[in-house]
């Protein structure tokens, strides 16, 4: 990417996710990037690929610390909730919601572009808990992946309203895990 596509992608990353993606223009997001129209559809086609650029980074980034908190967990058991802890880290400088669910609240088109890639992170983030809470021996991992997934986006939901659900999502996350990983008798 030129050094005007990356002006372009940082500009519009910062304008959609504390704007709104439908309330972002073009013409906004070339004069926050220092850069004309015409070089803005040069680099990049169109407002949608614009967007589905900008989710694409997000998701990367949030991928990359969900795996490091699944890796740097000391159990089976505590790797099934490091999504939560890796939701503490993130929400230190992302505090206006889920770009994903908000991608999804705006383009609710399942055949745009960005909603397909905000649906399948939340796919992801369901296939993962099902895939931990498997590997921890949980019972009923796809009913307790769920659980955990309405858990989180919960927590991430409520963040603009500071009232810090994270700690008690992440609290009954860690209950439901232990409950569902103990022996059944």
């Amino acid at each position: 990417m030129t050094p005007a596509g990356r002006r372009i992608v940082a500009a519009a990353e910062e304008l959609f996710y504390n704007r709104g993606i439908t309330a972002v223009g073009v013409d906004l997001i070339a004069e926050h990037s220092g850069v004309t129209k015409r070089t803005l559809y040069n680099q990049f086609g169109s407002k949608d690929h614009l967007v589905a650029i900008y989710l694409t980074g997000r998701d990367q980034r949030w991928r990359s610390l969900v795996r490091a908190a699944v890796d740097a967990s000391d159990t089976p058991a505590e790797a099934v909730t490091a999504p939560f802890e890796a939701l503490r880290t993130w929400s230190e400088t992302h505090t206006r919601g889920c770009a994903f669910i908000n991608a999804l609240a705006e383009l609710p088109d399942p055949s745009h572009p960005a909603h397909r890639i905000a649906a399948n992170q939340k796919l992801w983030l369901l296939n993962l808990f099902k895939e931990l809470a498997t590997a921890a021996g949980c019972s009923r991992p796809a009913a307790l992946a769920t659980q955990l997934l309405v858990l989180h986006e919960g927590a991430v939901a409520t963040q603009p309203l500071s009232i810090d659900s994270l700690p008690e999502s992440t609290d009954l996350a860690r209950a439901l895990v232990h409950a569902s990983a103990s022996p059944r008798r």
